[in-house]
């Protein structure tokens, strides 16, 4: 019987495995997809951030050069499946939620700016709804990710291998 627990077991995890680390490389795609373009449109990204009207103009090019090589940063991080960039990431994706809840809300009528300055999932309102729920997917996908963690661990624990 102990047998037969610990080769369902084994089986789940295995499947639980392969899900963790597509969800996690996903987000990590979805970054560096994100961040390449920010990258090389340094000035008309600074614009975006600008059309936003929540940093000060000695603010806005700065913000425009480090946003995407963190984003660089924590996609190398879920690439190696550190913990922190975990955490890291779905603070920042709370972040944009809410930047982006905002700019709704001003009625604002701009591009998002999630991909660079030539996004094309820009259509005004629509885009940032978009990104809003792009953001919120990710997230699910990064906590499941944590849990999967603490799964393993519990099940490591049961089956007597820690």
């Amino acid at each position: 019987m102990a047998k037969k627990v610990k080769q369902v077991i084994a089986k789940k995890g295995r499947v639980l495995f392969l899900a963790e680390k597509i969800c996690r490389w996903i987000v990590m795609v979805v970054l560096l997809a994100a961040a390449i373009p920010k990258i090389f449109n340094v000035d008309d990204f600074a614009a975006i951030i600008n059309a936003y009207g929540l940093l000060p103009d000695f603010a806005v090019l700065p913000v425009a050069v480090f946003l995407p090589i963190a984003e660089i940063g924590l996609a190398i991080g879920l690439f190696f499946k550190i913990r922190t960039s975990q955490y890291l990431t779905i603070f920042l994706l709370l972040f944009f939620i809410g930047i982006l809840t905002f700019a709704m809300a001003q009625g604002l009528d701009i591009d998002c700016g999630c991909f660079g300055p030539e996004d094309p999932e820009h259509r005004a309102f629509q885009g940032l709804r978009i990104a809003i729920v792009r953001d919120a997917v990710m997230i699910v996908a990064l906590v499941s990710s944590l849990w999967y963690e603490k799964y393993q661990e519990s099940n490591n624990y049961l089956l007597g291998e820690k």
